[in-house]
């Protein structure tokens, strides 16, 4: 049995390493991601039902577009058995085609089964994606790199971060309290 850590982990591990197959440690078969975007700077379909279907939005089809990836939950990890799950998650990748630099945040809100701890259905809102330079690459991936992972406390997060004025819309969400 998974516990709701292992398959947030492996999640992570699939999405930021290009690797769908690991979404079966992470997912039950019949899952549902619903996606809420609150920014024009990316998008994804608003409903998905399906581990096929999640992989693709996800990881396939998210590792043709982004490379360098980091995604990062912020503070501490769920108990073994925990039914529901939010966190504040913050990520930084680059674009493989214009070498920009994205980095956004939002929430998680995850909700496993009883049985198998593999997540039953995971409400992704993004509620910030910032569009970089491909000059700022360095200072973004020397920051990210040396950040707890895949857990990170917000105060280590924003300690370490770059002094890139794009970025304090991100920081400060990531600094507020949870609603």
């Amino acid at each position: 049995m998974n516990t709701a850590q292992r398959s947030i982990q492996q999640y992570i591990n699939a999405k930021d390493g290009n690797r769908p197959h690991l979404l079966r440690q992470a997912f039950m078969p019949d899952a549902r991601l619903d996606m809420v975007v609150h920014t024009g700077s990316i998008s994804f379909p608003p409903h998905v039902e399906g581990l096929g279907p999640i992989g693709d939005v996800l990881v396939s089809r998210f590792g043709q577009t982004f490379e360098n990836v980091y995604t990062f939950c912020l503070g501490c990890p769920p108990e073994p058995d925990a039914k529901t799950f939010r966190c504040k998650w913050l990520v930084a990748m680059t674009d493989k085609t214009s070498g920009e630099v994205r980095v956004g945040c939002g929430l998680y809100e995850w909700q496993f089964s009883p049985e198998s701890g593999l997540v039953e259905r995971l409400t992704i809102t993004i509620e910030y994606m910032k569009t970089l330079p491909a000059t700022d690459l360095h200072a973004i991936m020397e920051w990210v790199s040396r950040l707890d992972y895949p857990w990170c406390r917000p105060e280590e997060l924003v300690s370490k971060a770059p002094d890139i004025g794009a970025l304090e819309e991100v920081i400060l969400y990531v600094t507020a309290t949870l609603p």
